[in-house]
């Protein structure tokens, strides 16, 4: 009887397994979809696992899920599968029934009391050096001021002439070739690639929080509170991503976008905005510029006198 049930079981849900595996089967070219597109950092039809990494804090954080947490709950969870199984085969009533009415086992509770402990202390390591690295940076070379309203973000270069503006959700209606549905904004935030930048986040009327899951960045917008945390862009392209706080009726329509574009381009961006890059910046490719000269002079005095000592030599070979 209990296997005729169980053909049944099978034979009644197999469209529902085939189906849960066709879906396995179509997520891995998705999640393993070259990473150097344009837009980087989107949502993928089956997509599976992380979106691809760009940036160092991302980069760890995708080691630290799948070479470390995942092994640790597969076993875990194998373990205890088969833990249950022996105990339902082994202690059920039909094949024990006169059970033991041990309490205590001095051995087992401390086995399960240590094992634990030590699988904590081996996590609590790499995930405490994680958090400390992508808590701030101490070098930032520049900063993104980042404000949270109901429902749009507000974004201001404090370090590029103060360049200021509002992103809100592009309507569906409105949407143009290679625009994103419920992603894509009206102005996207434009950073530079290669280049630590110092986020600060803060609200002006509940809290929001600002993620990017391509970036490892995700920080709540507390009003009354200025939060800091840092990204480095390694590549260039469009990333995505949206509050991750519910703060209200429109929750789910406040995207971010961002543009990762060259250090030349994105000076060229501000400028067209009307802003100005760091006076630090412009020193110090006047001083690269400099060096140059002076290696070229430093060349031309290292080359002359070297032709004149051959020049004398043949000379003196002359004259011999």
């Amino acid at each position: 009887m209990t296997t005729h049930r169980l053909f049944s079981f099978f034979t009644r849900r197999l469209h529902a397994i085939a189906a849960w595996a066709a879906m396995l089967v179509y997520s891995l070219p998705a999640a393993a979809e070259a990473p150097d597109a344009p837009v980087i950092g989107a949502p993928k039809e089956w997509g599976l696992s992380f979106q691809p990494s760009a940036s160092p804090v991302k980069h760890d954080m995708v080691w630290f899920h799948d070479h470390l947490l995942l092994p640790v709950i597969t076993v875990i969870t194998v373990f205890v599968m088969l833990l249950l199984l022996f105990v339902m085969i082994r202690f059920n009533a039909r094949a024990n029934p006169k059970p033991s009415k041990t309490t205590h086992n001095t051995m087992l509770e401390v086995v399960w009391t240590l094992v634990p402990v030590i699988i904590l202390v081996i996590i609590v390591v790499p995930s405490m050096k994680l958090l400390y690295k992508a808590d701030k940076t101490s070098d930032a070379e520049m900063t993104l001021n980042v404000k949270g309203y109901q429902w749009y973000w507000g974004y201001q270069y404090p370090d590029h002439g103060d360049i200021e503006f509002s992103s809100y959700l592009v309507p569906e209606k409105d949407l143009k070739p290679g625009q994103v549905r419920l992603l894509s904004t009206d102005n996207p935030v434009v950073l530079p690639v290669d280049t630590n930048i110092r986020i600060l986040v803060t609200a002006n009327d509940v809290i929001h929080s600002w993620a990017m899951p391509s970036l490892g960045v995700k920080m709540d917008a507390v009003p009354g509170r200025t939060n800091e945390t840092w990204t480095r862009i390694e590549k260039e392209g469009t990333y995505f991503g949206q509050c991750s706080e519910i703060c209200g009726i429109n929750h789910g329509f406040m995207p971010i976008e961002i543009r990762a574009v060259s250090k030349e381009a994105f000076a060229k961006w501000v400028v067209a905005q009307g802003g100005k890059m760091p006076e630090k910046t412009a020193e110090a490719e006047a001083g690269t510029a400099q060096a140059a000269e002076v290696k070229a002079d430093t060349a031309e005095t290292a080359e002359a006198p070297a032709g004149e000592e051959a020049a004398a030599a043949s000379e003196d070979e002359a004259q011999q």
